[in-house]
């Protein structure tokens, strides 16, 4: 039987697309996500807007609201923090605080990322807020800010709750969040082990025995949630994050998160589209000292493409027009939209790379009247 051509070319144009998009492998999952840590790219994904229950992964957000407030001055490493009775009593893994024993702030943010304790956990919110309660809010303060519009927390120590949820594509957001705004800190999530009271409890994090260029991020268990795990790894410059949601077991979401992860170093290579500062083009400025803007980004962008696939991308920079002075260095103008073997891959924000101040009143008057006719 004969084909039709127009059919032919469209097998043929499918055929090569797929060849330049790796197949994901299976994941044995609930919900995951590789995630790529400089440009934010999903590399592959199994529901990753599925709400689940993120369990002790939940203590993302507990360190990042402590390691705010130690930023902030409000907390001290060295601070000792009173033990109350609803702390030490809190149920699941502990970090074995006793009420009458001095724990440190510093000790207590070991116990939370390293051991994963809700005592420790329940301590600093109360510590940092008062209660465990207002310290939540804290927590959907932060999580409102950083946009994770699907999070929302009740606790500090991710046991079961209703009103306790997220997604392993938020969740993956918060733990890049927390490396690229505390990075003097995220040492601690590589800690193998940590002591306290005379009691030496392993990372339950078994890829940093398993992979050195893993070196984070954290665990989370519970009946209803299943095995999860995100994890970081750092090879060479690339930096990419595994988020793996509801698996069977502690063996199994460490296979799969392994899986991912070499997914996404043996599959893909970075690539340096734009350097620091480099102007992608000039945007039209009205009412400006000036009237064109250089618009590109403030740092290296750098993309995950599959391998072979650099001089396939297109781009095209849409700009927020009209684009109204005054503009500040730093001022998204625009947005790259990319395509890849002429399919969409991805839209990032451009920013002004100078500044732009108000122009005098006669060239805010000219540019006036020229708006009317555009």
């Amino acid at each position: 039987m004969r084909i039709p051509a127009f059919l032919l070319v469209f097998f043929l144009s499918a055929l090569a697309h797929a060849q330049i998009l790796p197949q994901a492998p299976t994941v044995a999952a609930k919900s995951w996500l590789l995630l790529d840590y400089s440009s934010g790219q999903a590399l592959a994904a199994y529901n990753p807007d599925e709400r689940v229950e993120p369990a002790s992964l939940t203590k993302l957000m507990t360190a990042y609201v402590v390691l705010a407030a130690l930023k902030d001055g409000k907390l001290k490493p060295e601070q000792q923090v009173p033990v109350s009775e609803r702390a030490w009593k809190t149920q699941g893994s502990r970090m074995f605080i006793e009420p009458n024993r001095p724990v440190t702030v510093d000790e207590l943010l070991h116990g939370v990322i390293v051991q994963s304790g809700n005592d420790a956990s329940v301590a600093l919110a109360e510590a940092a807020a008062g209660s465990e309660e207002a310290f939540a809010q804290l927590m959907n303060h932060e999580a409102q800010r950083l946009g994770l519009k699907a999070t929302h927390f009740a606790n500090a120590t991710g046991l079961s709750d209703p009103q306790h949820y997220s997604t392993a594509r938020e969740l993956g957001a918060l733990a890049a969040a927390l490396i690229r705004d505390y990075p003097e800190h995220y040492s601690l999530y590589a800690l193998r082990e940590y002591t306290y009271n005379r009691i030496t409890q392993a990372n339950r994090n078994r890829l940093l025995w398993l992979d050195p260029a893993v070196d984070g991020v954290k665990t989370g268990h519970t009946e209803s949630a299943g095995y999860c795990l995100i994890a970081s790894a750092k090879r060479g410059p690339r930096r990419l994050l595994s988020v793996v949601m509801g698996t069977v077991s502690d063996g199994m979401r460490t296979q799969e998160s392994q899986k991912l992860l070499n997914f996404g170093f043996q599959f893909f290579d970075a690539v340096t589209l734009y350097t620091k500062e480099q102007a992608v083009s000039r945007l039209r400025v009205w009412k400006g000292a000036q009237n064109l803007v250089k618009a590109g980004f403030l740092d290296d962008f750098v993309l995950s493409l599959p391998k072979g696939a650099a001089e396939k991308v297109k781009a095209n920079l849409v700009s927020q027009q009209p684009l109204m002075a005054p503009v500040q260095k730093g001022q998204r103008v625009g947005t790259l939209k990319l395509t890849l073997d002429d399919k969409p891959y991805g839209e990032y924000p451009v920013v002004a790379l100078e500044t732009v101040p108000v122009a005098g009143m006669i060239g805010r008057a000219w540019d006036t009247i020229r708006l009317w006719f555009e």
